[in-house]
Formats: structure tokens, sequence, C-alpha cells
């Protein structure tokens, strides 16, 4: 079953994916508001070999402002962080990041886990992490957190992932707020502007 959203708490918004998440982030970004007034954050498993790609494949297709991520850069409304390949992204107590280089986890780096973890002990009622296409479980772990600290938790519709096994274990595991095809993704970001 699923819970309401309240749509006025948005602090901060995280999208984590896979493999088959492309097509889906490459559907929201060109639809989303210019003034958003959270910041975004992008965790996409991916080869270091690959790493400007997706930084600039999601630039191209946005207004919002897109970098990559940097050590000790503080999170800001209306930009898009997307985290380096092969670190991990945290979020510290003062909303700055923190990159980390430790094990992989589900065999990712970054990891999903990792990243909605750590922004639930930070924005708690006020995250919103969204969770799409996958191979592995990888942040099934971090959306319990999200739901223990009160954020919300939206999951892609298995039914319509390219790879339905992460979005699968999500919405068996973890109580979402709401289950969403890719392409409503959009309307419900913009809808978390208050």
């Amino acid at each position: 079953m699923e819970k309401t959203v309240n749509n006025a708490s948005c602090s901060a918004l995280i999208i984590g994916g896979s493999a088959g998440s492309l097509d889906v982030l490459l559907e929201i970004f060109p639809q989303l508001n210019p003034d958003l007034n959270f910041p975004i954050i992008l965790v996409v498993h991916r080869k270091a070999s690959n790493e400007s790609l997706l930084t600039d494949l999601i630039r191209n297709r946005t207004s919002l402002q897109v970098s990559e991520a940097e050590e000790k850069e503080l999170l800001t409304a209306g930009k898009v962080f997307i985290a380096p390949a092969d670190y991990h992204l945290l979020i510290e107590e003062d909303r700055s990041i923190s990159l980390d280089y430790s094990e992989k986890i589900n065999y990712s780096r970054p990891s999903i886990d990792v990243t909605f973890q750590s922004a639930a002990e930070v924005f708690k009622a006020g995250l919103v992490c969204i969770l799409l296409s996958g191979s592995n479980a990888d942040g099934v772990e971090g959306l319990k957190s999200v739901n223990n600290f009160g954020g919300k938790v939206v999951i892609q519709n298995p039914n319509t992932a390219i790879m339905p096994y992460m979005p699968q274990q999500a919405v068996l595991q973890v109580q979402p707020n709401v289950v969403l095809d890719g392409h409503d993704m959009a309307a419900f970001i913009n809808k978390l502007n208050s």
C-alpha cells in the first residue's frame, strides 16, 4: 500500500540508478523546472572510464546547473551533483559532500545505499529518494534508513524498468511512499518544489 507524500517538504532529492536507468534519467532532466529549490544528487553505477560522459549527457538536457560532486562542496538548491565514478558519496552534517574510496558495497562504488543512508541521517523527513532500474539490490538498505528517518521513498515501477531486479527488491523489502512509471518521475519531482 502506498503512503501519501507531502510535497512541500523536500530539502534534498537523491536519485539512484544502475543498469537501465539512463533512459529514465534522460527523460526526467529535460522536463525539470529550472527553479527547483532543493539540490539533486545523482548516484549511478558506471565505469570509471566513462567519467565525464554522464555529467555531459545530463548537462546537455537540463537548464539546471550540473557538475560532478567535489569533496567538501556544499549542497545548493537548484543544482545537480553527480557522484563521481569509483567514489562513494556521503552527506556530512553541515550538508557538504564527502567522497570516499572505501571498499565496494553491492559490488558498487559509488554505492546508492551509502548515499541514501548518510543523507537520511542529515535531512531526515526532508529527504526524497528515488530508486530506478538496476540489476543488483543496491539502494534497498539505504531506503530502509530513509523510511526510518521519516523521508520519502519513491521506486520506479519494476514493470517499466529495463532491469527490474533493483526496484523489485526495493518494492518487496521497503514500504515506498509511491511507485511511479519512469515517464511520471519528472512531474513528481517538479511538484516537490514548495
